[in-house]
């Protein structure tokens, strides 16, 4: 009952809401200005007489609008509110004219120039108040529509940003027991071997997998976070292979701050490892260098291992063919990953995305 008693409450009060009573002001205010040089009367009578109908008419036609909720399927709403605003007007004329009359005088309907003034009001209420109302219903309709597309878009970007974000979780799902398992392996091969390194490579796992695990699941992070997990990666495996590999990092100064996908540049890291210096029989080095030119954020790994004909799939495997795709999602077209080889022997991927702010 009280459900029921505020739905109506609240109807009516979106019926006399404040912009009915301006529209039926304006209506009134055109209205007197176009009868105003045929009257003789004073003005306020006129405006008032105008501003009366104007209302009513309104009201009409929000009632009718919200009440009763369902009509039958035979007659259409709108078409009941035009003819409501059309009934409304004959008889709140008659009794406008009948209330604002002189007091001393015949009757209205013994006053022929009044009759005549008023059958002339009601004429002109009939041909206009149901072209306004129909005109007010379009409005309607049209703002409906404005209303309903921007829903869909709103809606539709809405989805578009829930399927985004699902198919980054999929891949970083994908890319996470990826490094896990490859350094676990590492450990073991050296446990296996009975390398004095084992346990200080076991410690330096752990003190990546501390810091790396956390940011697994981010969407985004800085360099400087990114950095530190490619340091910590390459820290392990120096104790692996002490004399067969060198890093060096080389960030150009507000570089660091910029936003960067997880385990974007350790994927670039890692399969230089694996793929170059690894299998070389000397190893080798891996630069890394960021630098920012023109908005635009390019991180290169460098190694001077065997080269992309070496690697049998020339680099181009799951891994990185994941991180195209994770760098397409986060930063669109704009976001490039290409490798080339590098004179003397090895590889050099690029990494290049816009930057901008970090986010949240």
């Amino acid at each position: 009952m009280d459900a029921t008693a505020g739905s109506i409450g609240h109807r009516l009060v979106a019926i006399i809401h404040w912009r009915r009573l301006r529209t039926a002001a304006v209506l009134a205010g055109i209205f007197s200005l176009l009868l105003l040089p045929a009257w003789e009367n004073h003005v306020w009578v006129l405006l008032l007489r105008m501003f009366v109908v104007c209302l009513m008419c309104v009201l009409a036609f929000g009632f009718w609008e919200r009440f009763p909720r369902r009509l039958p399927r035979w007659i259409a709403r709108w078409v009941v509110q035009v003819l409501a605003v059309a009934l409304t007007v004959p008889p709140t004329m008659v009794v406008i004219y009948i209330l604002t009359g002189p007091e001393v005088g015949p009757a209205l309907w013994q006053d022929k120039p009044r009759l005549q003034s008023l059958f002339i009001m009601i004429v002109l209420g009939l041909l206009i108040g149901p072209w306004v109302a129909l005109g007010a219903l379009v409005r309607q309709r049209e703002a409906l529509a404005r209303h309903q597309a921007l829903s869909f878009a709103l809606e539709r970007s809405e989805l578009e940003r829930r399927a985004t974000d699902a198919r980054l979780a999929l891949m970083q799902a994908q890319v996470q027991p990826h490094f896990l398992f490859n350094t676990l392996a590492n450990v073991r091969a050296l446990v296996e071997t009975g390398s004095s390194q084992a346990l200080p490579v076991l410690d330096s796992l752990i003190a990546y997998l501390r810091a790396a695990v956390p940011r697994l699941n981010a969407s985004m992070g800085t360099l400087a976070d990114e950095m530190g997990l490619v340091r910590a990666y390459l820290d392990i495996m120096v104790m692996r292979m002490p004399d067969r590999l060198s890093f060096c990092i080389d960030l150009e100064p507000g570089t660091d701050a910029l936003p960067c996908p997880p385990m974007a540049v350790l994927t670039l890291v890692e399969n230089a490892v694996r793929h170059g210096i690894d299998p070389a029989e000397d190893g080798g080095a891996i630069d890394i260098a960021a630098t920012l030119r023109a908005g635009t954020l390019h991180v290169t790994v460098s190694d001077s291992g065997l080269g992309l004909g070496a690697a049998g799939t020339g680099g181009l495997g799951t891994g990185l063919s994941t991180l195209r795709q994770r760098l397409a999602l986060c930063f669109g077209p704009a976001a490039t990953l290409s490798l080339t080889e590098r004179g003397g022997g090895g590889v050099v991927a690029t990494l290049s995305w816009p930057a901008r702010e970090a986010a949240e």
